[in-house]
């Protein structure tokens, strides 16, 4: 806008601009609070331990269910790919669910791994599991025979049909040969009981999909994507890892929470040499959790042929990758703001 001072003949101008509007202030963002995931954020996928003598070691059991959750795991997932379910009897499993319910009582979730390639198989064991007290089963995809997707959705239906418990669907191709496809997530999402996924799929952008057109809760099943999948809202983690540091673990998804994300990504990065010696290393997460928690001098004993357990050299890399862990500046410990569902 252009305004001429004086009179007719005044031959000077000055040009006068607005003031623009001043910024609005950005007020400070205040993290909020996220509803609570049906079976907790923080999940180990626990090792099943053996006497020496290779049997089922329900106190020892106890004792590392007991000493995971002191440490801060919300739930633990029981006779998974970690849990050697493919070596593990029907008794056995049923055994171990009521050990560990005994010992964590109603501080944690228990979720009973029940997947075989036997829908009928399945079916039984999901039953079992849930007279042995477990709050809901991991129902992975039939392994070898591969079933096409209208076969894998009418198993997981049948499945969750069985037990009146809550189904963890478990997507791991790599292991089973075939992908829970996102489309078919879609469809199981409407069934009342399927409530989650434990994703190894390596498909980010599948999850995301899925995550955004349904109510499941995505768990991340491997161990470096556990900060990336919460962020666009993931569940938490099912961690093999937790079985060693389980408050290492924790600490990144609480800083999150917290708001401080720069210190949940160097939480996470502190913990990805321990991370890759235990699962990129060519041995079964397995083996290496087992080898080293043998070396703490915690519940463990030997794996189940066909696997063999880690050799000296292996258990020394991961001991060396533990302690260079717990050297670091132990994190501050944030309030927890997840809500709880009767908030």
């Amino acid at each position: 806008m252009e305004l001429h001072l004086g009179g007719p003949d005044t031959t000077r101008m000055t040009t006068v601009r607005p003031t623009p509007p001043s910024p609005t202030p950005i007020p400070p963002l205040t993290p909020s609070p996220r509803p609570a995931p049906v079976f907790g954020r923080a999940l180990c996928a626990m090792v099943t331990p053996f006497t020496a003598t290779g049997a089922l070691d329900p106190d020892g059991a106890r004792r590392l269910a007991d000493r995971l959750v002191s440490a801060g795991c919300d739930g633990l997932v029981l006779s998974g790919t970690t849990g050697e379910s493919p070596t593990t009897s029907d008794a056995e499993k049923a055994e171990l669910v009521a050990a560990v319910r005994e010992a964590v009582g109603d501080r944690a979730s228990v979720v009973a791994g029940v997947g075989t390639s036997d829908t009928r198989h399945t079916v039984e064991l999901a039953r079992a599991a849930e007279k042995a007290g477990a709050d809901g089963v991991l129902v992975v995809s039939p392994y070898y025979s591969r079933p096409p997707q209208d076969a894998l959705e009418a198993h997981f239906r049948e499945v969750a049909d069985a037990s009146g418990l809550p189904v963890m669907l478990y997507d791991i191709p790599g292991r089973t040969g075939t992908r829970i496809e996102p489309d078919t997530m879609l469809r199981l999402a409407e069934h009342p009981r399927i409530v989650a996924v434990k994703d190894c799929s390596y498909d980010f952008l599948g999850a995301q999909k899925v995550l955004s057109r349904t109510e499941l809760a995505y768990y991340a099943g491997c161990e470096e994507h556990h900060l990336a999948l919460y962020a666009v809202g993931g569940a938490g983690y099912v961690s093999t890892v937790a079985n060693v540091v389980p408050d290492r673990l924790r600490c990144a998804l609480d800083a999150f929470d917290a708001g401080d994300t720069s210190q949940a990504a160097r939480l996470q990065h502190q913990a990805m040499e321990l991370v890759e010696s235990m699962t990129a290393s060519g041995l079964p997460g397995t083996v290496t959790a087992k080898g080293l928690l043998g070396d703490l001098g915690l519940p463990a004993g030997p794996v189940r042929a066909p696997l063999r357990p880690a050799d000296r050299r292996t258990v020394d890399g991961l001991r060396a990758a533990y302690e260079r862990l717990m050297a670091c500046e132990r994190p501050v410990a944030y309030q927890r703001i997840v809500a709880r569902p009767d908030s």
